[in-house]
């Protein structure tokens, strides 16, 4: 795969951190210096607001110091992708004693992880959330596997409690995902978040939201 972003910058901590993001995201890039020209198949451009004047490009993302990398690289990725905005991001959630989540955006998986605690699942879905901060978006929603109808209903709550009222929380029933899991059966984390990529695919019951209700009266 041909790179589409460059990284262009001689500050050494934002080089460090957005190559580590990249690479954390198996994104091709290129490295570059200011006043190189940039090839023409690169779409979007990463450097600082210091040495942007020194670029010649059409697309220039600025990164500042204690901006999340994560935020940047996931537009950069966007435009790379040729894409303006997304309709649909969804979280879906397998809340079980090792809590699968996966992150979709159109349909394609773009994150996953495994959690061990319901606080330790907050802080994942709220970061994964402002990655996406300066991102466009139709729609956002979290769905959470109803396995466990105890575990959902604590984690809906919290999310609910948490969460930004233009979240959508909805209850899936996880009914059949089993088998679709045969091959990952012996490989817990991959189970629960193979399982949390099928929730996220499926339509679920909506959780009303009290941000939204009390934002209303």
């Amino acid at each position: 795969m041909k790179a589409k972003i460059a990284v262009v910058t001689v500050s050494g901590k934002a080089y460090y951190l957005i190559v580590d993001e990249l690479r954390k995201k198996n994104l091709p890039f290129l490295s570059l210096t200011p006043g190189e020209p940039v090839p023409t198949e690169i779409e979007v451009v990463i450097t600082t607001r210091d040495e942007m004047q020194l670029i010649n490009h059409k697309r220039l993302l600025l990164y500042k110091e204690n901006d999340s990398t994560e935020s940047i690289v996931k537009q950069a990725s966007q435009i790379a992708a040729g894409k303006e905005y997304f309709e649909k991001v969804v979280v879906g959630v397998d809340p079980g004693d090792v809590v699968g989540i996966a992150m979709l955006a159109d349909g394609r998986v773009i994150e996953t992880a495994n959690c061990f605690s319901f606080n330790e699942t907050l802080n994942k879905i709220e970061a994964l959330l402002k990655g996406f901060k300066n991102i466009h978006l139709a729609s956002i929603s979290v769905k959470v596997g109803d396995g466990v109808p105890s575990r959902k209903e604590n984690l809906l709550r919290i999310l609910d409690k948490a969460l930004p009222s233009n979240v959508v929380l909805e209850s899936v029933s996880e009914a059949g995902t089993s088998s679709c899991l045969s091959e990952a059966k012996h490989r817990r984390g991959l189970r629960d978040i193979i399982s949390a990529i099928h929730i996220a695919g499926r339509a679920g019951q909506r959780f009303p939201r009290r941000k939204t209700c009390e934002s209303n009266r």
